[in-house]
């Protein structure tokens, strides 16, 4: 069983690595819906950040249900990834940041992804913060450990 620093570190060094998530949303007709976001996290880990269009299908479901799941994974597409890849599953409540804290958040997620700046600063754009409810890290196949993230 691995300690909650070392799970820590983990997770620092996958989503540093990583630049890409699949969001899973929730659909008013109780379908999942996923969509590949990139996304920053912040330094606690206590937020995942995302942005996405005001227009797009996530908004509107994220909007009705805030109840959103990510994964991140360091697969390669080798066979050996079965034993060698890192995956975590992310549970949380999405919600877009407003007001003074978003510019800090946005200046956060740009660092990570400055090649998006166009589309992250557009006004029809919302900025997004899944606050972390738990993190589910999975190594070597079947070696399962939780990280629950306090408020």
């Amino acid at each position: 069983m691995k300690d909650p620093q070392e799970i820590k570190s983990i997770l620092k060094k996958l989503f540093q690595d990583q630049r890409l998530a699949v969001l899973a949303t929730h659909e008013g007709d109780g379908q999942p819906y996923a969509s590949l976001m990139a996304f920053a996290t912040s330094a606690d880990l206590k937020q995942i950040l995302l942005v996405t269009s005001r227009s797009t299908r996530k908004y509107a479901n994220l909007t009705a249900h805030p109840r959103v799941s990510l994964l991140i994974d360091n697969r390669s597409h080798r066979s050996a990834d079965i034993h060698e890849a890192v995956a975590v599953t992310v549970l949380g409540m999405a919600e877009e940041v407003i007001g003074p804290e978003r510019d800090c958040l946005l200046t956060r997620y740009l660092a990570k992804h400055p090649h998006l700046e166009g589309f992250a600063t557009s006004p029809t754009c919302a900025l997004l913060r899944v606050k972390v409810k738990s993190y589910y890290l999975v190594s070597r196949f079947q070696d399962v450990v939780e990280l629950h993230v306090r408020p």
